[in-house]
């Protein structure tokens, strides 16, 4: 059986899975308490990141078991997210610091790194294809690390991160199953079916949140596949393709984190101006602010289709389109808080 038709005969039965995982978490509760940093106004179960988590783990046993085209060595990728979803269910359970997490993410980023996961070398425009060495390395231990923590941060209104990882990891699994790549296709479809069989809890309004044990997870391995996505093309730029599915999410958390650090603020504090979150803040409804952001995903999803077709020095230049459209969003925003009055 071809990889990407054992992949999609997997999508349903695995979106069951985690719905019914998601169940059993509203039935037996981790409940996350309203206070002044957050959107919700009644106590709340979180965690139901299980479910995705779980029908991750059993899409990639069957992926395995059934074809030869996986990579043994990405096994310990899959044990990494693992990890990195069980800390972030204790989480979840315990409230550890930030650098207890920070610490984990970074141990579970060495783990990938380990496999071979790196950027070695990068295609600039202007400048051709530089060798990156041990920056490399530094690289993409930031980019693992700081997207973990970007989607993390952002999953704090119903909705909005589950509906951006489900376009990402569906525009994700075609790109790579186009190029091949077994392991990123696998991946991805088990990320669409899971956070799938999870959305329809997760709409406004909520019946639970995915909690850290799914925003980590999810941003942690959608990390990860852009590492394996480098490897489409000799160059590596193909690297850009998933901070390009995800330009929202992590223009969002920049800007907020650049923001907050140019006022002083300490920026691992907990707080509520995010520009989706201010935007709600305003009185957009929260079905908008997050259905505008499916609606980026699926630009953006757009421009890493037609990143796959332009010539290598012009590839990197697709993100400008991009960046356009979020420094658009972030006018309207700031405008409309400032009608409203609110502060930061």
């Amino acid at each position: 059986m071809p990889p990407y038709l054992l992949t999609l005969s997997m999508v349903l039965p695995l979106a069951l899975v985690s719905a019914a995982a998601v169940r059993a978490m509203i039935a037996w509760p981790i409940l996350d308490h309203p206070d002044a940093r957050k959107s919700h106004t009644r106590p709340t179960p979180k965690g139901g990141g299980v479910g995705p988590v779980l029908a991750f783990i059993i899409g990639m046993l069957v992926f395995y078991h059934f074809t030869s085209l996986a990579e043994t060595r990405f096994t310990a990728v899959v044990a990494a997210a693992v990890a990195i979803a069980g800390v972030a269910l204790l989480d979840d359970l315990k409230d550890f610091s930030f650098l207890v997490k920070l610490g984990a993410q970074a141990l579970a980023a060495a783990v990938a790194m380990a496999t071979g996961l790196a950027l070695r070398h990068l295609a600039l425009p202007g400048i051709g294809e530089v060798e990156l060495g041990l920056v490399g390395l530094a690289i993409t231990m930031f980019w693992i690390v700081g997207c973990t923590n970007a989607v993390n941060f952002m999953d704090g209104l119903d909705g909005l991160v589950t509906g951006v990882v489900v376009i990402a990891s569906a525009a994700l699994a075609v790109i790579a199953a186009l190029n091949e790549s077994w392991f990123a296709h696998a991946a991805a479809m088990c990320l669409l079916a899971g956070f799938s069989g999870f959305l329809p809890f997760n709409w406004n309004p909520a019946r639970i949140f995915m909690g850290d044990v799914g925003s980590q997870f999810a941003g942690f391995m959608l990390a990860v596949l852009g590492v394996a996505a480098a490897g489409f093309e000799a160059s590596q730029v193909s690297f850009l393709i998933v901070p390009l599915l995800l330009f929202g999410l992590l223009f969002d958390a920049t800007f907020t984190l650049v923001r907050r650090a140019l006022a002083g603020e300490r920026v691992s504090s907990p707080h509520r101006s995010h520009l989706y979150q201010m935007a709600q803040r305003t009185g957009m409804p929260v079905r908008v602010v997050a259905g505008l952001h499916w609606a980026f995903a699926l630009y953006h999803a757009a421009l890493a289709f037609l990143f796959l077709v332009l010539a290598p020095a012009d590839k990197p230049l697709v993100v400008l389109p991009a960046l356009g459209v979020q420094l658009a969003w972030t006018f309207y925003v700031l405008q409309r808080k400032r009608r409203a009055g609110l502060a930061w």
